[in-house]
């Protein structure tokens, strides 16, 4: 199912700005119980609309096929799954291609800052809106595995677990660096920018060993130098056809300025959420949010008294493992929520 969850109006936002009439994209899967407590709230990246599995309404594979489903991790027999399309992207909630109600023409560049914790509140107003009181797991990756820590602790006692893959409790400054290149190239260019956004993206998303075996120096078949030119390329191709330029700078800057300290203690912040149990899962060759960055996750929440496991895994797909081995991370988020739930 389709949905579309109003936002409180005005609803203020993190840093201190207001939104009026917004609104936010979700879509589920799955059947709601009759006391509303089998639900599974799941953040995406920065890119994904909620599109994240078919549907009878949209038969197209989601970004995360493999892992929602009858008997998958994310078993839709027992869990009412709902993803939610985060607040300031393109794909149907309220961003800077939406219009502005004050105006009557899109906001573009005087569409507000958004944080993680303002991409959090947009998945508890979908929770209000379909009259959720605490949702079984909250579950995200890569941004989204930020967005879970901020539901938590912005929203205690309205999940009771927690599934944080390859994210981070506040960005490494060598992240943010290759970020504000990004956002800057588009920023200068809005089309070719986000062009050499998505290249040098990819180039993060993936590790050198994957690229040398991938790759190594096979040369081009379209008058290029080198294949792997060729497949940047194609990424940024798709990517310029289906994303807007200022979601990309207004999301990618929220990953930056997310810092979970800011909200006081981690430890006593966690403490205060009342998680039964939490997941956390990162991968060694990923150097955008590195395996450090998971395990410190992991310690904080055992630190504040939550039942953590810890999941390292080895994968030539880096940060995009999550995307890339579906079945690996089904298997692991399954034998959890088994276990957990």
């Amino acid at each position: 199912m389709n949905g579309l969850a109003p936002l409180p109006s005005p609803l203020r936002l993190y840093r201190g700005n207001e939104l009026i009439g917004g609104a936010i994209r979700y879509e589920t899967w799955g059947t709601l119980s009759p006391n509303k407590d089998n639900a599974i709230l799941l953040f995406t990246g920065l890119s994904p609309s909620a599109h994240a599995a078919s549907s009878p309404e949209n038969p197209e594979p989601g970004w995360w096929q493999e892992l929602i489903g009858s008997g998958a991790a994310l078993d839709t027999d027992r869990f009412f799954v709902i993803c939610v399309n985060s607040l300031g992207s393109c794909f149907g909630s309220t961003g800077p291609s939406s219009v502005d109600p004050s105006t009557g023409a899109p906001y573009a560049e005087t569409f507000p800052e958004v944080t993680v914790e303002d991409i959090a509140s947009g998945g508890c107003a979908v929770l209000d809106h379909l009259g959720i009181a605490c949702a079984q797991a909250v579950v995200g990756a890569s941004l989204g595995g930020s967005v879970v820590l901020a539901f938590v602790v912005s929203h205690p006692l309205r999940a009771r677990r927690l599934v944080s893959i390859s994210g981070t409790m506040a960005a490494s400054a060598h992240a943010i660096a290759v970020r504000s290149i990004q956002r800057e190239a588009v920023a200068h260019d809005p089309v070719e920018g986000l062009r050499i956004a998505r290249k040098l993206g990819t180039i993060t998303y993936r590790s050198a060993q994957e690229f040398t075996q991938r790759f190594n120096r096979q040369r081009s078949v379209t008058g290029r130098d080198f294949a792997v030119e060729d497949y940047l390329t194609q990424q940024a191709d798709k990517f310029v056809s289906t994303f807007d330029p200022l979601s990309y700078r207004r999301l990618s800057r929220a990953i930056d300025l997310f810092d979970l300290s800011e909200h006081g203690s981690p430890v006593k912040a966690f403490r205060e959420a009342k998680l039964h149990s939490a997941l956390v899962i990162g991968v060694d060759e990923d150097w955008l949010f590195t395996i450090d960055e998971q395990a410190r996750i992991a310690h904080t929440l055992r630190e504040a008294g939550v039942v953590t496991h810890f999941e390292r895994l080895s994968s030539l797909y880096g940060h995009d493992a999550f995307l890339a081995e579906q079945s690996r991370f089904n298997e692991i988020v399954h034998r959890w929520i088994s276990r957990a739930a």
